[in-house]
């Protein structure tokens, strides 16, 4: 392997935090690439004629809030608890669940992870509107092309 031919020990500390600081912003670079399409692309699904088509997005993004906020429980209602001392010895020990918080952190998971679904329905509405309002205007003007 190749670690076995380079020794770790000779490489500078700060060309591993540069290492380290450059995949950071690739990452977060690439993060914000996807989460711009996003509203990219309900824009143009919402366009289309068929409403299904411009609905993939929010109900998509409303099932991953329900997944969390599944997820979330689940996790909270998990009564046992490891505790690891100082010698390494590990121990189960039974918490009891404080049942008002984990609804608390779950809902606030849950609306945290609708605000894309809101802004996506938002999106949706206002190029319903303006197509409905199209259609409006060529009706009326068609009317008025004949009388």
């Amino acid at each position: 392997m190749i670690f076995d031919i380079i020794d770790l020990n000779l490489i500078p500390i700060n060309f591993c935090l540069l290492a380290q600081t450059t995949f950071l912003y690739i990452s977060f670079v690439i993060l914000v690439l996807i989460a711009g399409m996003i509203p990219l692309q309900q824009y143009y699904l919402s366009k289309n004629e068929n409403k299904w088509v411009g609905l993939i997005w929010p109900i998509t993004l409303f099932s991953i809030s329900l997944a969390v906020f599944c997820w979330v429980l689940g996790y909270m209602f998990d009564p046992w608890t490891t505790i690891v001392d100082w010698d390494g010895n590990t121990e189960m020990i039974f918490v009891p669940i404080d049942w008002n918080a984990a609804f608390v952190k779950a809902f606030y998971a849950f609306l945290l992870f609708n605000i894309p679904t809101v802004v996506s329905l938002a999106i949706y509405g206002g190029c319903k509107w303006s197509i409905r309002n199209k259609q409006r205007a060529l009706k009326e003007m068609s009317v008025h092309d004949l009388e």
